[in-house]
Formats: C-alpha cells, structure tokens, sequence
C-alpha cells in the first residue's frame, strides 16, 4: 500500500467520526439512558449523582411540612426560665444551738408536710452495728414516754396524716404529711418521737423479725441487689461499702444501747434541719421548733468531719453472681463520680440524661434522643437500661444499670460501653440541648407537691448549707455545652478504672480487661 493510499483511508475515517459535543451540552445514548450533565472541569461520576439523591431525600425528611411544625418541633432549643424567678422563697433561720428551720409557704395549699432531715445514715456506722440507723428508723415509731403505739397510730390517723420515715447511707429523714391546721400537732409528735423513744425491749426482738423478712423482700428486688454489689466491690473495705439494712448477724445482735449511742452521737442539732413547706408560716414554725426540740446535742462534730476521717476510695474491681435459674441476666457498670459539691456533677446530671433509660414493656425507644436507646429498642437486646448518678459527700457513682436475655449479654455490653467512651470524642450540640431540657424538666416534675419540696429543701441544706435556687440551677445547667461534657467525660470515663457487678445467667458477660479497655476509643 502506497503512502498517498494510507492517508486517503484516514482521511475518510475522520470524516465518519460524530462531532464531539460542546462542554456541557448533553450526551444521548443508544439505550435511551436520560441525559448527564457532564462538566469539562469536573466530570461527574454515577456515584456522587446517587449520593446527591440520597441527600436531597434526608433534607426532605428533616426539613418537614412547615404544617406539621405549627405546635412543636423536632429540632430542640432553648428554654426561657423568666417563671420561674416567681418561685416562692425559702426563708432559713438558725437557732443557737446550730438547728436549722427552712420553709418554703404556699399560703393556697390546703397540706403541708413537716418533716426532721438528719445528716446521718449507715455511712456513719461501724462493721459491728452496721445496720442499726435502719433499726433505729423501725424502733421510733414504737411508742415514747407519753405514747404508746397505738396511741401515735391513732393520733396520725384522726389528723387524716401520713406519717413516714427513710434511711440512707448518708441521711435519716422522717417527716409528716397533714392538712395545715395540723402542722403543729405533726411538729410536737415528731419532737417526741426522736427525743423520747422508748425502745422497749420486746418491741426491739419483734422488730428484728420484721426487719430480716425486709431483707428478704429487697433480697427478691434485682435492682436493689446489684447496686449493693456494685457499692460493696466499688467501695471496698470504706463505709460507703456496706449495706443500709446491714447484715444478718448484725440485726439479731443490735441492743437498746446501740440505738442510744447512735441517736446520742448522731441525732445532734447542727447535723438537723426541720423543713416545712406548703401552708405553712415560718415565724409560728421558728417558735414551736424553739419549745418542743429542746434535748438535742449540741455537738459541734459535723459529717464531713466524720468522712474525712474514713473516706470512700473507688477500687476498679467486679463481682459476679452466675446463677443460671434467673431468667434474665442484669449487670451495672460503674466509674467513680462526683461528690456533691463538685462543679462537674452538674455536667454529670446532663450526661445521664445523655444516657437515658428504657423499659422494652413501655415500647418505643428506636426514635429516641439518647443514641444508647436507640441501639438497644432497635437491635432489641435488653429488656431495660438505665443510666445512673449517685452524689455522696465526698465521691459519686456514675454508669449504666441493664437487664437482658443470656445470649444478648455481650452485644449489650458492647453498646454500653461504645456509648459511655463517645461522650469523651464525640458530643453534638443538639443531644446536649435535648438532653438539658430533659433535665430542668425532670427536676421540676420531681417537685409537684409538697413532701418533694419538704425534701429538696432538707437535702440541699444538709449537703450546700443553702437552698439553690431554681433560677441558678438552671443557669448551671443551661452552661453546659458539648466541650463540657467531653472534659467531664475525660476526667471521669477516659482510661479510668470500672466497677462491674453482675447476676444471673452471665456467663457470656466480657471479663473485666475488655470493660477496661473499652473506656478509650483507637483512632489512628
């Protein structure tokens, strides 16, 4: 083939060859494919136009008809707190021998409940009396010098009141609830039970029946059990380590003289506050307080002293309870948390609401604003969860609390933890906001009534030596932003040692090194 030849053939090859489009006009294909776009700077690839599909598709879903949005959002914000500076006041006052009386009055109320907050509880005891501030809670209502029991039943009763009493392991509380024009006969009777106990004999060796079948009921309460497990590993060898109802042996052993010496060491009027709230008038509280607790100890010890003298140290451990006749397998996982007083355990209160709880007999939970819930209601590998916060003088307890099938024990401990560790890397603005809401509301909730009220003031005193004002709780709440909690969570869930309890079929439960690991994430 002659040269002229082979450029003749090229030449008329050109000439059958399609012009090429112009930048950004469109292509049509012989398989009737609608038309591309394709840019000369960025050709655009099959995938980025399917990813710019699905795109389009979740902003329709989250931006929703502006119909439906009329009465409420999915989108959290901010609350404005302006009502809640009408609250009523707490007034204080404090006599000389270092008694506090709070009241909070809300004339309109037809009750009130009265009631004798005690910096004390079974904390306060030693391994041979443990056990005997519950005791003591059972023996006060079992008459006085002046009253016999059926004599104080019957009073309660004709007033229509209700009157109880708690115990736990840093307080002792007992309070009455009444209309308001019996507040003082509620105040003089609970004067008498607590300086004028008599503590019959016979009365202590029935009691001591009644409080070993107690045992026996919380013995059949799961919840109950473990976290007096995750305590007794948690806080091992302190105080804060022991049961409040203490132990068998103990119960059968408490004499009259134990409850003496613990009303005489601990039921001291600088470690007391009588708090009133509902109809109620502070100045007729103030002068009854002033004539009917006139026997209280003046001792200046105070409860932090005690503490500081036998503080609680958190001990990385686990205790576990295999036992496979239990239907289902419940476990807690721990770390150390704040004490009450700490600036952090605000942010703590906001990272367990982060957490959340659920219960799989409510339904629900696969929309849920805690990313924990959503995981277990949608893979369905427990039967409840519930994030936990415990405040004590001097440390805290802060984790998870589940229950759930056997062969669902891992998955569920992987989702815990996976949880619990992101809050030190990954936090979003709109959880926390969602997760304060859900807090301030909780709180408030709490409050509905008196009694609640009547607690909050005791409490708070016994712990802040002041009531906190809703107004400045909120502010304390509201200042808390995701970098926040991914300090707070650095501090007390990054690398830090784990308290695990479990009981039931946990066989499959991971052992204590994969717990310890799991409190820090990789990432390369």
């Amino acid at each position: 083939m002659t040269l002229r030849r082979l450029l003749s053939l090229i030449r008329g090859h050109r000439r059958h060859i399609p012009a090429r489009p112009a930048s950004g006009s469109a292509v049509a294909t012989s398989n009737s494919t609608p038309p591309v776009a394709i840019s000369a700077a960025a050709p655009v690839m099959i995938y980025d136009r399917l990813a710019e599909v699905v795109k389009a598709k979740i902003k329709r879903l989250d931006d929703l008809d502006p119909r439906f949005l009329r009465y409420a959002s999915p989108h959290p914000s901010t609350a404005d707190h302006t009502d809640i500076l009408s609250a009523p006041e707490t007034r204080v006052t404090t006599l000389f021998n270092g008694l506090r009386i709070a009241t909070e009055s809300t004339l309109a109320s037809p009750t009130a409940t009265v009631g004798v907050w005690i910096d004390a509880g079974s904390r306060f005891e030693t391994d041979e009396t443990n056990g005997t501030a519950h005791f003591l809670e059972h023996m006060i209502f079992k008459g006085t010098a002046d009253r016999t029991v059926r004599q104080l039943e019957e009073e309660i009763e004709n007033m229509g009141g209700h009157l109880n009493a708690y115990t736990s392991r840093e307080q002792t509380t007992y309070y009455a609830k009444v209309m308001d024009k019996d507040v003082p006969k509620a105040l003089e009777i609970l004067s008498d039970i607590l300086q004028n106990s008599s503590f019959d004999e016979s009365r202590i060796s029935r009691e001591r029946d009644v409080i070993l079948r107690e045992m026996e009921e919380v013995g059949g309460q799961a919840e109950e059990v473990i976290f007096d497990h995750l305590h007794a590993t948690a806080f091992q060898y302190t105080p804060l380590g022991r049961t409040i109802l203490g132990s068998a042996q103990n119960i059968k052993t408490i004499t009259k003289e134990h409850l003496k010496n613990y009303i005489s060491t601990h039921y001291t009027a600088p470690r007391m506050v009588i708090s009133a709230a509902g109809g109620v008038k502070h100045e007729e509280i103030v002068e009854q307080v002033k004539k009917l607790f006139t026997k209280l100890s003046a001792d200046s010890t105070t409860a932090a002293q005690l503490v500081a003298r036998e503080p609680a140290y958190f001990t990385g451990s686990e205790v576990r309870i295999i036992d496979d006749d239990l239907p289902l397998a419940q476990f807690a996982v721990g770390f150390a948390g704040a004490s009450w007083t700490d600036p952090d355990s605000i942010a703590l209160m906001v990272m367990q609401s982060m957490l959340g709880s659920w219960n799989k007999s409510s339904g629900g939970g696969k929309h849920a604003g805690s990313e924990l819930v959503q995981k277990i209601a949608i893979s369905e590998v427990a039967e409840s969860m519930m994030a936990f916060n415990t405040n004590y003088k001097d440390t805290g307890l802060f984790g998870v609390y589940a229950m759930c099938k056997a062969d669902c024990v891992d998955d569920l401990s992987w989702a815990i933890m996976h949880e619990i560790s992101k809050l030190s890397y990954r936090v979003s603005e709109v959880d926390v906001i969602r997760a304060r809401n859900q807090l301030k509301s909780s709180l408030q909730l709490h409050l509905d009534g008196t009694s609640p009220v009547a607690e909050d003031i005791g409490r708070q005193l016994l712990i802040y030596g002041r009531r906190i004002p809703e107004a400045e709780l909120f502010a304390r709440i509201d200042a808390v932003n995701p970098s926040t909690i991914k300090r707070v969570a650095n501090r007390f869930i990054f690398d830090q040692d784990v308290a695990i309890a479990g009981m039931g079929p946990i066989q499959k439960l991971p052992d204590y090194n994969w717990f310890r690991r799991r409190t820090y994430m990789l990432r390369y």
